[in-house]
């Protein structure tokens, strides 16, 4: 694993391009989301929490992105998000999708978020290792949830329950 240097910086509205590009490379694999394209700033930024999300960058150029989506809009939920990490293809292995992952679980503490939770494929094992590494847990398989390219699909449900908010 080659060493890469980066930092991990809040998201602007001038890395969109950037964070798009990362995620259209995402939804070609066809092991990281149902989405089939890339929605526009306007639509992302109204469904993402403002306080949780983040960009991995090297120098000026974006490595990988992260952000928290509410999982509903009920009070009883306030405490609840659905985590998204995506790093560009040839940024993959480097620890970058770790360091975002940790930085969401330190943003969602703040924000009294009690538990982040995270839908994967099971065919992405590279993410599921991660978001375990990170104190997520398996905590069922919702089988055939989605038809992605013509194909069900199974989704993982993995969820991590804070330690410091939410007891």
């Amino acid at each position: 694993m080659p060493n890469v240097e980066f930092t991990i910086r809040d998201m602007l509205p001038d890395d969109w391009p950037e964070v798009a590009g990362i995620y259209a490379e995402g939804i070609a694999t066809g092991d990281a989301t149902f989405e089939e394209t890339v929605p526009e700033w306007q639509s992302w930024d109204q469904h993402h929490l403002n306080f949780a999300r983040c960009v991995a960058v090297s120098g000026e150029k974006v490595l990988g992105w992260a952000a928290l989506t509410p999982v509903s809009d009920r009070c009883a939920y306030s405490g609840v998000a659905e985590v998204s990490v995506y790093i560009s293809q040839n940024s993959r292995g480097k620890g970058i999708g770790r360091k975002l992952l940790e930085r969401l679980i330190i943003l969602s503490e703040k924000n009294r978020i009690w538990t982040l939770q995270a839908g994967i494929f099971p065919e992405n094992r590279a993410s599921i290792a991660l978001h375990e590494s990170c104190g997520f847990r398996i905590v069922g398989k919702r089988e055939r949830l989605g038809i992605l390219n013509g194909v069900w699909r199974d989704v993982l449900l993995l969820e991590r329950r804070s330690v410091v908010t939410g007891r």
